[in-house]
């Protein structure tokens, strides 16, 4: 039975190795691998994830017994408009189709409601699939936006939130 569990400094690693397994079938064909590497390392290393834990995100592993299937991490962006972000969101490939994201997506759902939460927004790629999961999930595309992350890379996302009521 899969199960949530609240990440602590003990399970970076946990986060790292499943963002590792996942980019590349996700990102290769949209962003090359230089970007995925630039990426991963920028985002995933311990000091980034650690210093996102000290910052109040909240990340959820998805796991059954010793067996790790994905994770998503989110945090208030707006304090004073309840606006929380969905940050990451990532399954392992061969765990696709089995309910993991959706078992995720639905807890990040009721931890920001039950905090409070007006809107839950995240930034997807254009060309990633996952686009009609966040659909089927009630978001909408608000906008989109090109991101400079530096070395010459650009993330090219449409903006998705999804609104309480």
């Amino acid at each position: 039975m899969i199960t949530l569990k609240i990440a602590k400094e003990e399970d970076l690693e946990i986060i790292r190795d499943i963002a590792i397994a996942t980019w590349p079938e996700t990102y290769l064909e949209l962003i090359g691998q230089a970007q995925i590497d630039y990426m991963l390392e920028k985002m995933y290393n311990r000091g980034e994830l650690l210093k996102e834990l000290m910052d109040g995100w909240v990340f959820l592993i998805a796991e059954d017994g010793q067996k790790h299937y994905g994770f998503a991490s989110y945090s208030i962006t707006n304090h004073e408009e309840r606006i929380y972000k969905l940050h990451k969101l990532y399954v392992l490939p061969s765990a696709h189709g089995k309910g993991v994201g959706k078992i995720l997506i639905n807890e990040v759902f009721n931890q920001v409601k039950n905090a409070g939460a007006k809107a839950l927004q995240l930034c997807v790629n254009k060309g990633n699939n996952a686009k009609n999961f966040y659909h089927k999930a009630g978001f909408i595309e608000k906008e989109s936006v090109k991101i400079d992350i530096g070395n010459g890379f650009v993330m090219d996302d449409y903006v998705m939130e999804y609104v309480f009521e």
